[in-house]
């Protein structure tokens, strides 16, 4: 018996026949990897071709989403509160505004002290025939007090009321009524606002008697 090297392929010689064994040829393909995925080169065939085929591949994208924030309860009532504030003064305005006293959703905005202030003020101008047209506005609302955890929860806000653009008019005449001229027109008012079962309501709106 007489045996042949070369290469990877072992040729051996016998007496009586002549064996061909196949030794598979392994031509590496490096690991590639791309996006989420690790892909290995296959392996090539141990028969002899003009040309091997290569493996393809396609990437895959892994996109991973952000992480889910988790709202401050705290910030959350504050911003609540602030927002009940400022829809319940435009409420307010209509109401004034209307000589039949039927304007504007107070109730959705409003309770307790809060709302009977509003109802008891619009019903005197009326009863002087007087409306109340023009503008208020609302500056800086800060929320200086927030409790969250009582039975009802509150927050306690602390803004500057501007009334300079709001005007007593005459229902007559159309005519704005004299006022005071010493009056203050732009003052800190103090407002109470709740969480009560039908949603946050302004309480009370107390003015402090001091300028802004």
């Amino acid at each position: 018996m007489t045996a042949y090297a070369s290469g990877d392929i072992v040729t051996t010689h016998t007496h009586m026949q002549r064996v061909h064994p196949r030794t598979p040829v392994f031509r590496a393909a490096g690991p590639v990897l791309l996006i989420g995925s690790l892909f290995l080169g296959g392996c090539a065939s141990t028969e002899q071709t003009p040309e091997a085929k290569q493996p393809t591949s396609s990437a895959s994208t892994v996109t991973s989403a952000p992480p889910t924030r988790v709202a401050d309860p705290i910030e959350t009532a504050k911003r609540d509160a602030i927002a009940t504030y400022l829809a319940h003064w435009k409420e307010v305005e209509k109401r004034y505004a209307d000589k039949t006293g039927k304007a504007g959703n107070l109730t959705k905005y409003a309770a307790s002290a809060a709302l009977a202030q509003v109802e008891t003020g619009a019903a005197d101008m009326r009863k002087k025939d007087a409306v109340v047209l023009g503008t208020v506005t609302v500056s800086n609302p800060t929320a200086t007090s927030t409790d969250i955890d009582r039975k009802v929860p509150h927050v306690i806000l602390s803004s500057c009321l501007d009334i300079s653009r709001w005007t007593v008019t005459d229902v007559d005449t159309q005519k704005p009524v004299a006022m005071p001229k010493k009056r203050l027109v732009r003052y800190v008012i103090k407002a109470t606002i709740e969480k009560l079962p039908e949603g946050w309501r302004v309480i009370r709106d107390e003015p402090q008697g001091k300028a802004c």
